[in-house]
Formats: structure tokens, sequence, C-alpha cells
């Protein structure tokens, strides 16, 4: 199959173009960098390197494939989130103009939550074509973001913690999730794929990597929401992209997130998070 990925050299595109090439698939990988032609080469992807802000290019890039990735990370330090809805809408216009006929989305844990954005919502719009919802939940390299708050307030702070269970996830898992998905028939439709590595409360995970940095009495407590974003807002993050982090954090910590994600069947990975919290304290005291 043609295959098209988008996420460039990232922690799950990157794995998910080496698991399709050797699998014989042709992947051509969207990346903005042009110094990453060589590396995508090296892995056996074509690459394609432009934007997706930009519409001719995608439209040029989703001619003639039977699959596309749909990957829109939001920029946690953007001034606003208009930027992120215009990708959206181009990646539509995109799969209409070019009549793609099954389309790999990568969503969140909580996205189908949220009243600020709705990352789902207009690809539930498209018709006869097959559209999976991939969920993951909270990436274990989260913790990379969290080394200053460790060091400076000694404790993990947000608006869950303590008791509350997370899905916790490896990007190397969702790779492999999706690949799967890719490789397996496809209905026309709407489908939702959970991806989950470790189910562990906060509390659990604090533990873990507190004892792999050498602080067992690590601690991730709940602070109150309001908190929370003033926090953020400390930190040079907008009021705008502050109140959609405590957004997704309070749907975690009242349950609504949990209850969703136990309807489904979540696909398991194979990374614990003992595994990941080796790296994690190698890399805490280097940097």
């Amino acid at each position: 199959m043609k295959i098209v990925l988008t996420g460039s050299l990232g922690n799950i595109s990157k794995p998910l173009a080496e698991i399709l090439v050797k699998a014989g698939h042709q992947v051509t990988l969207i990346s903005t960098n042009p110094d990453k032609q060589g590396q995508i080469q090296a892995i056996g992807a074509q690459p394609a390197i432009g934007s997706i802000q930009d519409l001719p290019f995608l439209i040029k890039t989703f001619t003639g494939a039977d699959v596309v990735y749909c990957m829109n990370p939001l920029n946690f330090t953007a001034r606003d989130l208009d930027a992120w809805d215009r990708n959206m809408d181009n990646y539509i216009l995109a799969i209409r103009e070019t009549g793609i006929k099954r389309v790999i989305v990568l969503s969140g844990w909580v996205a189908h939550l949220l009243n600020s954005i709705w990352p789902e919502k207009k690809f539930e719009a498209l018709e006869d074509l097959s559209v999976t919802f991939v969920r993951p939940g909270p990436f274990y390299s989260n913790f990379y973001h969290l080394k200053d708050m460790i060091r400076q307030q000694g404790m993990i702070i947000s608006n869950y913690g303590g008791e509350d269970l997370v899905a916790f996830v490896a990007p190397e898992d969702i790779a492999a999730a999706i690949a799967e998905e890719i490789n397996s028939p496809a209905m026309t439709g709407l489908k939702v794929m959970y991806v989950v590595s470790e189910e562990l409360t906060c509390t659990q995970a604090a533990q873990i990597i507190g004892e792999a940095i050498g602080i067992p009495e690590l601690q991730w407590r709940a602070f109150p929401e309001e908190q929370v974003k003033q926090t953020l807002e400390a930190t040079g993050v907008s009021p705008e992209v502050a109140g959609l982090l405590v957004e997704m954090q309070e749907n975690m910590h009242n349950g609504k997130a949990q209850q969703d994600y136990f309807l489904s069947r979540p696909v398991s990975g194979k990374r614990k998070l003992r595994d990941f919290a080796r790296e994690y304290a190698a890399w805490y005291h280097q940097n």
C-alpha cells in the first residue's frame, strides 16, 4: 500500500515508518525540515518536505495514497489555538480533494471530552471512508517536561494525581498499534482505538519514577484547577492553552476519561514504566 505519514521523525512516526517499510509498504513521510531527507531515506521511506499548513503541498502529497496518518500536536507555547484548527481544516480539505478512503487520526485520551477544541469532530463529517481515531493516554515521555518541577518543587503537581488511574503509554507502542491497524482490513465508518502500555495510579507512577531518580518519596499531588492554571501562565503558557491543559487534566481527575476508556478494549503495548524510568533516570542526572 501507499501510505503517507505526518509527524516527521518523531517518537511515533519514525518507528511507525520503520515497521511499515519492513512490511513492504511504500511510505512517504512528511517533514518541514529539509535536513531530515537523508534520515528518512535511510529508513526506506520517501521524504516529502513541506508543511501541513500548506494546503496545495498537502493535496499533492496525499494524491494516490491508500492510507494517510494525520497528527496535529498541540503547541503549548503558542499564543492561541488558531493555527492548530487551520491544520485540521487542511487535513479535511486534502482528504476530500484526493479521495482518500482510509484515515488514521492521532487523537488523545480525553479528546472527545473537551469543550475548548474538537480534534475528532471535523473528521466525523467525512463520509464513505474509514476513519480510526487513535486515543493514547499520557506519554511516558511527558515526564521529561517535569524535570524542573521535580527539582524545584520536590513533587509532581497538576490538577489530577494521587489515586487517579492513568493509562500511560510508550510512543513506540502507539506506533505498533497503528501499524497493526493499517495492516488490518478497513471498515467504512468511524472507529475508536485506545492504546495503553501500563495502567497505574499517579501515586504508583511517581513512586516508580522517584525510585529511579533517587527520590523514593516523590509524590504526585492534585491541586485546584485555578492554582494549576496560574502556575502554567507564570511559566509563559498563554491563558488559552493553560485553560486547555487544565481542562484535559480535569477529565482525568473526575473519572470521565477512565469511564469511556473502560468501556472499550484498549490495545495493550509491551513497554512498562519501569523500563522507561531507567532511561529517564540516566537523562535526569545528565541534564
